[in-house]
């Protein structure tokens, strides 16, 4: 039977997109092909895509019931995830025996290395294209598996999400084009004939790649790897966070189906959901099988899966420690309404949300005059309380605590030092099991910490402390401290002098940190943009990846070359 997704209408349908994207990541100029307004899909919006109402419907429709992939080596059932805002999902997963799974994932390989490069990103266009038809639905399986509140889980975990799997196959694509598909070579030997050989190169997977999804950014932080590996030749098996396996599930059944129609194999793409404390992360891993893993999520399991998964190429996000200094500024309001949103968006429950701000004792200068410490941790404060005064306005950035170990650690944090800002409590009348909690500011002294100082470490969640250090000449060499011992995601500056910023870029560019300069409008430092902005660097202790670039792809394949004598 031929395949309902002809590798000719694959390209009618998605070459013109494929060639933009690759446009896109060399311009490095904004562009996304995934609308971030609720009201772009539906009556009126892209073509076959869910509505608001019909969105909300269809994940409704799926709660309480079984999603049936079809995989092998099915031996049972699994689920158990409970909303942050309080309701069970009751979603049951298929549970795999790897023995049987893994096997079975191998068996499609051939006909999709043969594919080739082009084939296998308009595969993936394709599959990206059905889930952004159904953005609202997912936006509801993320908002309630992360606690994100519906408009930040509806673009981070729809679009930007999108956009972000999307980045990857296009880096994916130009890497596998680097060599040509054949070459006729020819030696000249004087006055012998010469040598003559025909050489074919084909870009060919390392193996079977596992996906280690996150409980805060499912989509966000899984797409990058699940994309790039299933671009270059790779079967990608998924193993979900037990707390978020909703929209990892409902990618992987599209997958499948797309995969069927083009007439490969659907279980290139399967699930390994697991049981309640059953942890298979681990045993995943390390089987032999494994050749490319995805994680994102603590330091110690990250450390153990570079230290254990030998086999595997792994790419890692861990923890890091995201930093701010503030020298001084020609906008001071604009850089306190900055601030404050970036400390408060969904609860600081970002890799990328600041948590140390390094503020010089004898204060900074502004355009409305000379601001002590005091006078800007008091200002910062004062910032967020006016940001999340109204309660539906509080609800609607901060979203819900993931899970009971960010609520203790945040509870935890007010021990530290002298709070500046006190967490409140915030009802969410809709939901009113949900956890929301507005950010704890807390006053450090920056003075010589030491490797115990709680500036130091990561505390995950609306946690942030307002750190006191006697210069900005010392605020930069505990930047330094910060991103080489610790890692970094971000890191951002507010400073007019050209001194303070080169000794900032310089610290940066030796460490190897993303850094940001004196955002005061509508971009904020824990936010990237897919095509132009990269997500961590791979060079700092808190990832050893960067999403996304040319190395974070270029491993995931091989280039095999065969010569025949002509």
């Amino acid at each position: 039977m031929a395949a309902e997704l002809s590798p000719h209408l694959l390209s009618e349908k998605h070459r013109p997109t494929l060639d933009r994207a690759l446009d896109a990541i060399r311009s490095r100029a904004y562009w996304s092909p995934h609308p971030e307004h609720p009201k772009a899909y539906g009556e009126g919006g892209a073509p076959g895509s869910l509505g608001p109402a019909e969105g909300k419907a269809a994940f409704d429709a799926v709660l309480n019931t079984r999603i049936d992939l079809g995989q092998p080596g099915t031996d049972g059932w699994t689920g158990g995830e409970i909303s942050p805002y309080g309701p069970e999902l009751g979603v049951e997963y298929p549970h795999a025996d790897p023995d049987v799974l893994i096997p079975a994932m191998r068996a499609g390989v051939p006909a999709w290395r043969a594919a080739g490069p082009e084939t296998r990103a308009l595969v993936c266009l394709e599959i990206l294209a059905r889930i952004s038809a159904r953005t609202h639905e997912f936006g509801h399986a993320v908002m309630h598996t992360s606690g994100q509140a519906f408009m930040m889980a509806f673009q981070a975990g729809g679009p930007h999400a999108q956009d972000r799997g999307m980045e990857a196959v296009a880096y994916a694509y130009e890497e596998q084009i680097r060599a040509p598909r054949t070459a006729d070579w020819s030696k000249p030997q004087g006055k012998r004939d010469p040598i003559e050989l025909h050489k074919t190169f084909t870009a060919a997977g390392r193996g079977i790649s596992l996906l280690i999804g996150c409980n805060t950014f499912p989509t966000w932080n899984g797409y990058p790897g699940l994309f790039a590996s299933l671009a270059t030749g790779n079967p990608v098996l998924v193993k979900p966070h037990p707390r978020a396996v909703l929209p990892l599930a409902l990618t992987v059944q599209l997958a499948r189906e797309v995969l069927t129609e083009a007439g490969f194999d659907p279980n290139l793409v399967a699930l390994a959901a697991e049981r309640p404390g059953e942890g298979i992360a681990k045993s995943l891993a390390v089987r032999p099988e494994i050749r490319i893993i995805d994680y994102t999520g603590s330091t110690a399991f990250g450390d153990w899966l570079e230290a254990n998964a030998l086999q595997a190429q792994v790419y890692t996000e861990k923890a890091g420690v995201n930093t701010i200094v503030l020298d001084s500024t020609d906008d001071y309001r604009g850089m306190l309404s900055n601030l404050a949103f970036s400390l408060s968006l969904y609860s600081g429950q970002m890799c990328t949300t600041p948590q140390n701000l390094l503020i010089p004792r004898t204060g900074i200068t502004t355009d409305i005059g000379e601001k002590t410490y005091d006078d800007v941790v008091v200002d910062i404060a004062a910032a967020v309380t006016g940001l999340l005064g109204d309660d539906a306005r509080a609800n609607a950035l901060l979203g819900a605590l993931v899970n009971p170990e960010v609520r203790a650690r945040l509870e935890a944090a007010a021990t530290l030092g002298e709070v500046a800002l006190p967490s409140r409590e915030v009802a969410n009348p809709d939901f009113p099991e949900a956890v929301v909690r507005t950010p704890l500011i807390v006053k450090l002294d920056g003075t010589k910490p030491d490797d115990d100082s709680p500036c130091l470490s990561e505390c995950f969640g609306p946690v942030s402390f307002a750190v006191a250090v006697d210069s900005t000449a010392d605020a930069v060499e505990l930047l330094r401290r910060t991103i080489r011992d610790k890692g970094a995601m971000t890191v951002g500056a507010y400073t007019t002098s050209p001194e303070v910023e080169d000794a900032l870029v310089d610290v940066c560019l030796d460490e190897s940190a993303q850094l940001s300069l004196n955002l005061t409008s509508g971009v904020y430092v824990n936010q990237t943009a897919a095509f132009s902005d990269f997500h961590g660097s791979g060079g700092n202790p808190a990832a050893n990846a960067a999403l996304c670039d040319g190395a974070f792809v270029s491993n995931r394949f091989r280039t095999l070359e065969v010569r025949r004598q002509r």
